[in-house]
């Protein structure tokens, strides 16, 4: 189970968010929408879970496959159209890769488990504590 605290008490916008390990993220609104840019917006946070998750999950398995991988490059584009959010994902491995390997990694990829939460259905439960 994932948990984390948000506190925003400092700036208009600006939160604190921290995990139980105590492990620090400043998210913020860009500034054409009140904030001071200080950190991630919520959707950039959002694409940076997905591409930080793929990233680790390739690397992963390439690590107990032995694979020579030098660079996981992960692009993740959040684009809103007409009821629906698309993320874009581009993967650009840097190794020495067959077309096989590279298609392999593209299955891991969609396997890992935030694009499973993404992919699958939410819930999202809100109580006043």
């Amino acid at each position: 189970m994932a948990k984390v605290t948000a506190n925003n008490g400092k700036e208009n916008y600006l939160v604190e968010i921290q995990s139980p390990t105590g492990n620090i993220v400043m998210a913020d609104e860009p500034k054409e929408k009140g904030g001071l840019d200080k950190g991630f917006s919520p959707k950039e946070l959002l694409a940076s879970a997905l591409a930080a998750c793929t990233s680790a999950t390739v690397r992963i398995f390439c690590n107990r496959k032995g694979w020579e991988v030098k660079n996981v490059h992960i692009q993740i584009e959040l684009v809103e159209e007409e009821g629906k959010t698309i993320l874009n994902r581009k993967l650009q491995l840097e190794g020495n890769l067959d077309e096989a390997q590279r298609q392999i990694l593209l299955n891991v990829a969609n396997a890992c488990p935030i694009h499973k939460i993404l992919t699958h259905p939410i819930a999202v439960e809100t109580s006043l504590i």
